[in-house]
């Protein structure tokens, strides 16, 4: 079930808001809770039920041994180290059967020219993200930080379905107290407005911004043979948006929706196209991941305390990981590289003292990104290299109106149907501008989240932002970080 869909906007997410707090309302507190666990167990299941019994044992097996880590179940006797790396490894080996035995296999095949059959295995919905969740879980367990919870509210913790296919990931710290709080079990009518606010916009950019730059991305990444320089750069910056906007308004709409259940979700985006170094970039893109990758990979394998040599090659492990955690394939792995090696020369730049304008700063974060997710698109290394090639030294061509505006330039340039590879016109650039602007000197959506005025002019804001992608949802697409 999407969230940008009818079922789940006019049935599924009233219909869950109503029944837990009728229950509420009748002091069934566990019932509550419990519907609420079997609402976003269904939610899950809505795709392919057979995903259910998956995530059903992990979370089992996950609370037993989160349990057993932080010595609730004075039974257990087995060394606590020991115990954290069962738990760790084998949550890692469901994850890696699912979503790296192919790549393996293929990988084994090409090195030692063998030809072992692929599975074909589904990826399970969401497994990369209730996986992290949960191995946080066991490693706050292992350190004492966590304290007894029934499996009852761990399953809230784990499935919470605002949260559960694509994030943010969740820490248990920020999630459970929050379920146990007594002042979130009445219904707030602000949270409410806020909720229905942040939702709209998170739909609004999902449906009628990510998905018109979907066409032109997919055009010139899976469809084009040949891109002239206007065209790659359209088909790169496409996805730069694209992405930004698929997932941040997903996020947007899985904290709007979380809200209306009192509910805070941690702010997973902060206008990371504003980054003025790559840092900073990361300081504000998908920022649960990059608390995760900090705190569970790069701290644990030396962080910054072991020198400066060990420090870049932790910084570059911590990305490369990041990378293979996004996908089975060597463009992940690159994407992961590209972005390691950037905040090793930043981080060496930074020792060195130097520094440079803002507005140039700006303009080298942003392209760099721009041109690392040219690799994290690429289905193939050629798709990538066909883009590169185009954005470098791809041939340029203008529009024919301009023909005779630039009769100067004949036999510099070509002019014709400059944009036709990947199905776009000149409001395909003028769309770019515009984002471009509204990425720059926009407010954050999540600003919303504290600083909403529920007065009558964010009220047609927010009813126009709805309505008009109510009306576009017929266009109904998944979300990229599905596939993640």
């Amino acid at each position: 079930m999407l969230f940008n869909s009818y079922e789940f906007i006019f049935l599924f997410l009233p219909f869950s808001f109503f029944i837990y707090f009728y229950l509420l309302e009748k002091r069934l507190i566990t019932g509550a809770k419990g519907f609420l666990v079997f609402a976003s167990l269904f939610f899950y299941s809505w795709w392919n039920i057979s995903y259910l019994p998956i995530i059903l044992s992990s979370m089992l097996f996950n609370y037993v041994i989160g349990n057993s880590l932080n010595e609730n179940f004075k039974k257990v006797r087995v060394h606590k180290k020991s115990l954290l790396t069962f738990g760790i490894v084998a949550n890692l080996v469901l994850l890696g059967y699912f979503k790296y035995t192919d790549f393996l296999l293929e990988n084994f095949n090409l090195a030692f020219d063998g030809s072992v059959p692929l599975l074909h295995l589904a990826l399970p919905l969401a497994i990369s993200f209730f996986t992290f969740q949960q191995i946080a879980y066991l490693v706050d367990s292992y350190r004492g930080e966590t304290a007894e919870y029934d499996f009852l509210n761990y399953s809230l913790f784990v499935t919470f379905f605002p949260q559960l296919i694509a994030g943010p990931i969740v820490h248990h710290a920020e999630m459970m107290p929050q379920f146990a709080s007594r002042w979130n079990l009445v219904k707030n009518y602000k949270n409410i407005a806020t909720g229905l606010f942040i939702f709209s916009i998170g739909l609004f950019k999902k449906v009628v911004i990510a998905d018109s730059f979907a066409v032109w991305a997919t055009a010139g990444f899976d469809n084009a043979e040949t891109l002239n320089l206007i065209e790659a750069w359209a088909t790169s910056l496409s996805y730069t948006f694209q992405l930004y906007f698929d997932f941040s308004g997903y996020t947007d709409m899985a904290i709007g929706a979380a809200l209306l259940f009192n509910i805070k979700l941690p702010i997973n985006f902060n206008s990371p196209y504003k980054a003025l170094d790559i840092q900073d970039f990361w300081r504000r893109w998908h920022i649960t991941l990059s608390r995760f990758l900090r705190d569970y990979i790069y701290i644990p394998l030396g962080g910054n305390r072991k020198g400066s040599f060990r420090t870049y090659n932790n910084i570059l492990a911590t990305f490369v990981l990041g990378g293979i955690w996004h996908g089975a394939g060597w463009t992940f792995v690159f994407w992961g590289f590209l972005h390691g090696m950037a905040l090793v020369v930043h981080r060496f730049w930074k020792a060195l003292g130097f520094t440079m304008p803002k507005i140039l700063a700006w303009f080298i974060t942003f392209n760099f990104v721009n041109i690392a997710w040219v690799f994290f698109r690429a289905k193939e290394w050629e798709d990538a290299v066909k883009v590169l090639k185009g954005m470098v030294g791809g041939e340029l061509m203008l529009d024919h109106y301009w023909f005779d505006q630039l009769s100067f330039l004949h036999g510099h340039i070509e002019f014709g149907a400059w944009l036709q590879a990947i199905n776009g016109d000149k409001y395909t650039l003028i769309t770019l501008f515009v984002v471009l602007l509204l990425i720059i000197f926009g407010k954050n959506s999540t600003y919303y989240k504290t600083a909403l005025k529920l007065d009558v002019l964010h009220l047609i804001v927010g009813t126009l932002m709805l309505t008009f992608a109510l009306l576009k949802m017929h266009e109904v697409s998944e979300f990229l970080y599905f596939n993640f």
